[in-house]
């Protein structure tokens, strides 16, 4: 099968190079997936680069989740048949003809959605549910600001949280991207490069709940800015890892600061995450409230094109590689 590997070299052009593998057989509990389309995350950047690498058991090929075909089962599998249309959340192995993966952590494509569709879901639609739904504790009619709004997360997150009754309060960096979040259906969609950006999102109510993708330059306006109970979740730290804490603060408005990362979790709690998400999110989907924004799509061999797309931060929704 044709493959996406990584041979070394500081930019995508050296280092992602299509090549060949055997083609993948699943183990019990598995189920091979003839991959039609699989989606393009930051993670893949960080990967590629030397900086995340794969949990122990996991293909070192790039890509975390994928679209397609069920081809083969393992022992053991319930539930799957050969010619299902799914997608998939993976641990790594996705920049390819071919991957295996946990049938527990395999949903049907959603009604609707074509396989491209189906791709940007799962890394996505997982991420946000387990620290907005979750950690975040998010409910009904409370407001949640999201950092970097019209990245892959910061879409669904939008979406998500419109379906399930809460208030968006968005923040995207350029007046059109801005622009974007709000199309997407932020209440309010700040650009995060205006100066009074800290007393927009007061003026506002301030948030129950803050999804940081940004990091160390946001935590003093995210302490600012959380309600008493706030709860503050962090994801990644694109700005950097490091931050001042007012622990004062923190203790005496009783904000939760929390933060995980979804792809080292162990197998059974994602099979958890995907029941719950089977059972929550895909009606939303099937219903018309979440409709994963795809901003291009490469063949599998342009991956690096898909990268530096990325890597631009440009983008408004997903990159998708198909195969």
């Amino acid at each position: 099968m044709r493959v996406i590997e990584i041979t070394g070299g500081s930019g995508p052009a050296e280092a992602l190079v299509l090549a060949d593998r055997p083609r993948p057989e699943p183990a019990d509990g598995q189920v091979r997936i003839r991959v039609q389309a699989a989606g393009v995350n930051r993670p893949d950047l960080l990967q590629r680069n030397g900086g995340y690498p794969p949990p122990p058991g996991a293909s070192d090929i790039l890509g975390l989740e994928v679209a397609g075909v069920i081809d083969a089962i393992g022992g053991g599998v319930q539930g799957w048949t050969v010619g299902d249309a799914v997608c998939a959340l993976l641990g790594g192995g996705g920049y390819a003809e071919y991957a295996v993966v946990d049938a527990r952590h395999v949903l049907p494509i959603p009604r609707g959605l074509t396989p491209v569709q189906a791709a940007a879901l799962p890394e996505t639609v997982f991420t946000v549910f387990a620290n907005v739904f979750e950690s975040g504790g998010l409910r009904p009619g409370e407001t949640l600001l999201i950092h970097g709004a019209t990245s892959g997360i910061g879409v669904t997150a939008i979406q998500m949280a419109k379906a399930a009754g809460a208030r968006v309060i968005a923040t995207s960096r350029g007046a059109e991207k801005a622009m974007a979040a709000s199309r997407l259906g932020a209440d309010l969609s700040l650009d995060a490069s205006i100066e009074a950006l800290k007393s927009a999102i007061l003026d506002a109510g301030g948030a129950d709940v803050v999804l940081d993708m940004i990091g160390a330059d946001y935590a003093a306006l995210n302490q600012a800015v959380l309600k008493p109970g706030g709860r503050w979740v962090v994801i990644a730290t694109l700005t950097g890892n490091l931050a001042e804490i007012d622990l004062m603060r923190l203790m005496l408005r009783r904000i939760v600061l929390t933060g995980s990362t979804l792809r080292s979790r162990p197998a059974d709690e994602k099979a958890r995450l995907a029941s719950a998400v089977r059972q929550t999110v895909w009606p939303w989907i099937e219903a018309g409230h979440l409709v994963p924004p795809i901003e291009a799509v490469f063949p599998l061999e342009d991956a690096a094109a898909a990268h530096r797309l990325l890597e631009g931060g440009r983008h408004v929704g997903k990159i998708v590689l198909t195969i």
